[in-house]
């Protein structure tokens, strides 16, 4: 969530960059929520939402939930809001440590590829605890390397036994960069 890089402040080249390259993975975090089997009227949060692709996505693909999509990044809120037109999906202005939402909000919150953006990881992770509802969930997915500090930070914040990291394939190469840090409020 951090709006400095350079492809970061241009909304439309970075969508137009990472739609595509990106398909598959936004196509396996749906996948999972779908696999979640959440209850109608659930609520989903995606953090580092930048142009609110994986919003959109869930929202077409699972409109029995509310969902939402958070970035600190203004332009790409306007973005997204301008992308989604009528899509049932709000966009909010928001940082990862200090969350514009009360506390047991979200039955669900998600990041894709955004934590190692975060400037207060421990932070953020705190702030994502504190709206997440008794038994919600928590996904992080990200370079399998810079889930380090977050995994930290989560195994501080949330109860002992429900924390979980698994490889996550989302390309073609037979590498896996990416995981998924887990863990249940």
């Amino acid at each position: 969530m951090n709006p400095h890089g350079s492809g970061f402040r241009h909304p439309v080249s970075y969508d137009r960059h990472t739609q595509r390259r990106l398909a598959r993975l936004r196509d396996r975090v749906v996948a999972d929520i779908a696999a979640a089997d959440l209850p109608p009227g659930s609520r989903v949060v995606d953090i580092g939402t930048g142009p609110g692709r994986l919003p959109l996505a869930i929202a077409a693909a699972l409109p029995h939930l509310r969902v939402d999509g958070v970035d600190l990044s203004p332009e790409m809120i306007d973005f997204a809001r301008r992308e989604a037109g009528d899509a049932p999906v709000t966009f909010t202005v928001g940082d990862v440590a200090r969350l514009p939402f009360p506390d047991d909000t979200f039955d669900l919150v998600v990041s894709t590829l955004s934590q190692h953006h975060w400037a207060d990881v421990a932070g953020g992770v705190r702030d994502l605890r504190r709206v997440l509802r008794p038994g919600g969930r928590l996904w992080i997915y990200d370079a399998r390397f810079a889930l380090r500090r977050a995994a930290a930070a989560v195994r501080e914040s949330f109860p002992v036994g429900s924390v979980g990291r698994e490889t996550v394939r989302a390309s073609r190469l037979p590498v896996h960069l990416l995981a998924r840090l887990t863990a249940r409020a």
